[in-house]
């Protein structure tokens, strides 16, 4: 049999293969196309033609890969369309599991802290994470040039403009400051921008709660009283301190640490071996401050503190790296389920 006979013999067998599925179609497959199927040896036959008719061969023998790759191809195709309405028509299958999603850490922290201090009659305000130069520093006692300027590394959107992403949610107090009239009990949860060496221990990137209370007659002992209420309620234990620090709007002000839970104060990374882990600052509103937005400081006083819940959440939850809340690592997430 020349290969000329051949080939339309193989033509005649690829055409009536019926190919019922995939197994099927594999099979197929490798006789006629595959490796050392039978198409091979006909175009090994190549060189035994006679030069006037290889074009004609050559073509017989390219019809004759295409018609099967072809029918491969029609096979799966149709096994698995053929598989997938299977699918959906047995009723007795077992169904798709679907992941249920978990709130993140950082917002069921969020949440609980705003709980408790809406309970001392404190209400949620919100300001913008882009902020102009007045409200993020000017305004809070930072003027031009002020050396505390320098303390929070600043992410500028455009320096000549004065645009920048927010230091702290301060500049939110300021706004409501600005259109309300004394007493003024608010809190300001947020994300903030700090441009800072990510570590174990921060972030660029992180969220703060500010409280601001302004009314006449407030004092100091209200906001230690306000501290300790909070640590009671979130942790179950007032077991804080305050040590004497500078915030150019706040005067007098305190640092506010919070005994280590993770390593029950005998020392670790998170507390720098210190037993104690700094959650915020405090202190009472500078004159200057009430000044700037239009309220009078001989009538009114006020406290202010904030705190990052980055770090009231790695205190409550035991975690030792910071670095963990933005890594969307559902190993970490999915254990708040």
């Amino acid at each position: 049999m020349n290969p000329f006979e051949q080939a339309e013999v193989l033509l005649q067998e690829i055409e009536e293969q019926v190919l019922t599925n995939a197994q099927d179609a594999e099979a197929f497959r490798i006789k006629y196309i595959g490796s050392k199927g039978l198409l091979k040896d006909l175009f090994a036959a190549m060189k035994d033609i006679p030069n006037e008719r290889k074009k004609e061969f050559g073509q017989l023998v390219n019809e004759l890969k295409q018609r099967a790759e072809s029918k491969v191809n029609e096979a799966k195709i149709s096994s698995a369309k053929a598989s997938t309405k299977k699918s959906f028509e047995d009723l007795s299958a077992p169904g798709v599991p679907y992941v249920v999603g978990t709130r993140h850490p950082i917002n069921i922290v969020k949440n609980e802290m705003v709980e408790i201090f809406k309970r001392l009659g404190f209400v949620v305000e919100d300001g913008p994470e882009i902020e102009d130069d007045w409200h993020n520093f000017t305004a809070l006692n930072l003027p031009e040039n002020h050396p505390a300027r320098d303390m929070q590394d600043t992410f500028y959107i455009d320096f000549n403009a004065n645009r920048l992403l927010r230091t702290h949610t301060s500049s939110a107090q300021i706004r409501v400051m600005e259109k309300q009239k004394p007493p003024i009990r608010i809190i300001t949860p947020g994300r903030v921008y700090r441009n800072e060496t990510i570590s174990a221990r921060a972030h660029c990137t992180f969220h703060q709660v500010e409280g601001l209370y302004i009314d006449k007659n407030v004092s100091f002992a209200d906001l230690k009283q306000t501290l300790y209420y909070f640590a009671k309620e979130m942790f179950g234990s007032d077991n804080i301190r305050m040590r004497p620090s500078y915030f150019p709007f706040t005067e007098p002000s305190a640092e506010i640490d919070i005994s280590c839970f993770i390593c029950n104060q005998t020392g670790c990374s998170v507390c720098k071996h210190s037993g104690w882990v700094e959650i915020g600052g405090c202190g009472m509103v500078d004159p200057a401050v009430l000044e700037n937005v239009g309220i009078d400081s001989e009538e009114y006083t006020g406290f202010a503190f904030g705190m990052g819940i980055e770090r009231i959440t790695m205190l409550k939850y035991g975690i030792n790296d910071i670095r963990l809340f933005f890594e969307n690592d559902m190993r970490f997430l999915q254990q708040f389920s």
